[in-house]
């Protein structure tokens, strides 16, 4: 499926709440997030869902280590 980056930043901004980050926060760091994907993929010709949430749960970590947890494990909860 097509790239949505509307639900990456859903993803990652409800990752945040769910670990009581403050909304102004999840908003910034989800919006930070889906720029830092979407840069990534420019240099991609294709790539799997899988490798996006990867590379967007690595480098959330890196911002919130808690919502970072959260998303990484929430994919595999699902599959």
């Amino acid at each position: 499926e097509k790239f949505d980056v509307r639900k990456l930043y859903a993803s990652v901004y409800s990752a945040c709440l769910a670990v009581q980050t403050p909304e102004q926060d999840a908003e910034a760091t989800a919006d930070t997030v889906t720029k830092h994907v979407e840069k990534w993929l420019e240099k991609k010709h294709e790539v799997t869902a899988h490798d996006i949430h990867i590379n967007a749960a690595e480098y959330l970590i890196n911002l919130n280590a808690d919502a970072g947890y959260l998303y990484s494990k929430h994919r595999e909860m699902h599959q």
